[in-house]
């Protein structure tokens, strides 16, 4: 069922796999809700014939089997697989042996029949076993969405025609044409034209590259302005582009599955409960002297102590605890892809995160203006009118910057683009360049770098360096509170990976009190250095890694490490469906939150957990003492079960910011407030 997790392969029909996934999965949890259904109706009809008719015993099995075997045929199969691959003690086996005794038992001498407590028993296991289902569902739609970055076709230059042709046909050394808006097929290195890159999937640098003769670009990115010839260095199979996606599909595997909380504790539990079952049944016999006559008597307690110690409450409340904080974190807009993340999120001890688009907007904004013989407002007003036409983010940021620009009437002409430099324009009559320190070369202006770290963009009016602009790359409101809270809850350290330059890395990793940063970092890059993270980490050591990013080119990071955070508002599929954990309001402060939540998911599945096994263990010594009988087992089980899923429901209520704090924790942070 849900525990096999299936594996995706690696070929490139993602598309229609997500979709036919999901279909599937709808479908196997409509049979599962039908077939409990049936198997419900049919028992009620066989309790009715037995109550009504006094068919003989066997008879009457047949009758239960029909119930039983249609609700608990995949539990048994589970369980016979289990034990053919050497993992015998799941709680697959344990619910197997103890309703196959409960069958079995009435043909003992002396023994009263047991039919339907086994088949409830069963179906009970069942309907825990839908919530789970249910809750883990969706858990992972495979990585459809990389069609995001994946070409679809190429143009390639064959005997003087352009063809349209797939990149897998394209071999190296041909010569392909890239059109404005069209995506970079393969890999190569640029013969005719320039044009400028918008790299952001793949980098999540988001200024474009400018690219010439000479230059290399790489498949995945973006061409935004010009027609370029560019001839491959690479086939299709070992262009970046698919190298991403495999790396996803790869990382996928790599995973460290957190088993979910009830497999672990039934490995430990059903050995114990099978031994002293068997123990039960042949010492007292065998010390009595007797065996012949008291083996009925005590095999019936074994078996009574094995219907008895079937773990219905776990099974149903356990996942349903976590099926809870689930809904309870998706309404606080944190969508957590099944419950094996909430209990790595619970461990996390290190958490990563992407810079651009994760801890800052990933769009620029003027930071600063120093003049040296304007005002202020005039070097504005002359850079966001020479930057008017411009495509380029920068252009967008000194026009936010001057909003007014286009009322004032001043005229404008002679527009100018010079690759790699800048822009030059005449404003009311003076030659005015705008552009990086070649640009002032060129004009020979006698320009001075910037004490402040981010783009500058340089202004010369008729050649005389008229001052400086700083754009950078705005931070998120909340980013600093959401390292700050991290801290809070104990997390041990905080790492930002980015392709974007030291200066900028350094500066941001100072104002959000980031423990360690790493800048100009390429996907492969970042996998490397979390590679190296996950390796720090001794076995010993539970605590996990987290890692918060935005872009395609985090998805196979995101997909690597134990616990994969996305930016699910603004940022791309491809990020999204490698992650485990979506954020859908890109709010770095939610993953503190997203932490908090699971960890009193947690705290709520253990205390049912205790309740539970506190209660089984009571009516397993009646049991063991002849005192107990099924009645009273089930009545017990489903007297816990109810009471268990009570409390499981209080994880569904989480109260945003305060919820979930301890009131020491929450006394602090409202001291911070104030």
């Amino acid at each position: 069922m849900h525990h096999c997790h299936h594996k995706k392969e690696a070929h490139g029909h993602e598309g229609c796999c997500a979709h036919e996934h999901h279909h599937e999965h709808h479908e196997s949890l409509r049979g599962q809700i039908v077939k409990i259904a049936v198997a419900a109706v049919f028992l009620a009809v066989a309790m009715l014939l037995e109550r009504c008719t006094s068919l003989p015993t066997w008879q009457l099995l047949l009758v239960y089997l029909v119930p039983y075997l249609l609700v608990g045929f995949d539990t048994l199969k589970e369980a016979a697989e289990g034990l053919a691959h050497g993992e015998a003690f799941n709680e697959h086996f344990l619910m197997s042996v103890a309703t196959i005794g409960a069958l079995s038992i009435g043909f003992l001498p002396g023994a009263e029949t047991q039919f339907p407590e086994a088949v409830f028993v069963m179906l009970f296991f069942q309907i825990g076993e839908l919530f789970e289902g249910y809750a883990e569902g969706k858990s992972r739609e495979s990585i459809s969405h990389l069609m995001d970055i994946r070409p679809d076709v190429a143009q390639v230059e064959r005997d003087g025609k352009l063809l349209t042709v797939s990149p897998d046909e394209v071999i190296v050394g041909e010569t392909i044409v890239i059109r404005p808006g069209e995506k970079v097929p393969l890999d190569g290195v640029v013969v005719e034209g320039g044009t400028s890159l918008n790299t952001v999937a793949l980098t999540g640098e988001s200024l474009p590259r400018k690219v010439g003769v000479g230059d290399e670009v790489i498949s995945g990115c973006v061409n935004i302005s010009g027609l370029v010839k560019v001839r491959t260095t690479k086939n299709y199979g070992e262009s970046t582009v698919s190298k991403i996606i495999r790396l996803v599909e790869e990382a996928n595997e790599h995973k460290s599955q957190s088993e979910t909380f009830i497999s672990r504790f039934a490995r430990i539990y059903t050995p114990v409960v099978v031994f002293a079952a068997l123990a039960l049944a042949l010492v007292p016999p065998l010390f009595s002297g007797q065996f012949a006559a008291t083996f009925p008597t005590w095999l019936y307690r074994a078996l009574l102590f094995l219907v008895v110690s079937c773990p219905c409450a776990l099974v149903i409340s356990v996942p349903l605890t976590f099926f809870g904080g689930i809904g309870g974190a998706s309404r606080n807009g944190i969508l957590i892809k099944g419950a094996n993340y909430m209990d790595v999120l619970a461990k996390v001890g290190t958490v990563v995160f992407d810079k651009t688009g994760t801890l800052t907007h990933g769009r620029f904004a003027v930071e600063a203006v120093h003049p040296e013989r304007l005002d202020e407002r005039q070097l504005l007003h002359l850079a966001a009118h020479v930057e008017h036409f411009s495509t380029h983010p920068v252009g967008a940021a000194l026009r936010a910057a001057f909003p007014d620009e286009a009322s004032d009437g001043c005229e404008l002409s002679d527009v100018q683009e010079i690759a790699g430099h800048g822009i030059q324009a005449c404003v009311e009559g003076d030659t005015v360049s705008v552009g990086n320190a070649k640009m002032m070369a060129l004009v020979g202006a006698q320009w001075h770098d910037c004490h402040l770290t981010g783009t500058i963009i340089h202004v010369a009016v008729n050649g005389e360096y008229a001052g400086h602009i700083v754009i950078n790359d705005t931070l998120k409101e909340d980013s600093a509170e959401a390292i700050s809270r991290l801290r809070d809850l104990g997390v041990r350290k905080t790492v930002m990976l980015t392709g974007d330059r030291k200066e900028v890395a350094d500066m941001v990793a100072k104002k959000l009190g980031i423990d360690e940063y790493h800048a100009e970092l390429l996907p492969t890059d970042k996998v490397a250095y979390l590679d190296s993270l996950i390796n720090l980490q001794t076995p010993a050591d539970s605590l996990r890694l987290a890692f918060v990013g935005d872009g395609i080119n985090d998805a196979p990071v995101l997909a690597r490490a134990d616990v994969g955070i996305a930016m699910g508002g603004l940022g791309s599929d491809a990020a999204i469906e490698a992650a485990d954990v979506v954020l859908m309001d890109d709010k770095p402060s939610k993953v503190p939150l997203a932490i908090r939540i699971a960890r009193r998911t947690l705290r709520i599945a253990r205390q049912n957990l205790w309740f539970a096994i506190g209660v089984k263990v009571a009516v397993l010594l009646l049991a063991a003492f002849g005192l107990a009988t099924l009645w009273m087992a089930v009545f017990a089980d489903v007297g816990v079960t109810v009471l268990a899923v009570f409390n499981a429901m209080r994880a569904l209520h989480i109260n945003a910011a305060h919820a979930a704090l301890p009131n020491t924790e929450r006394s602090e942070i409202n001291k911070k407030e104030s």
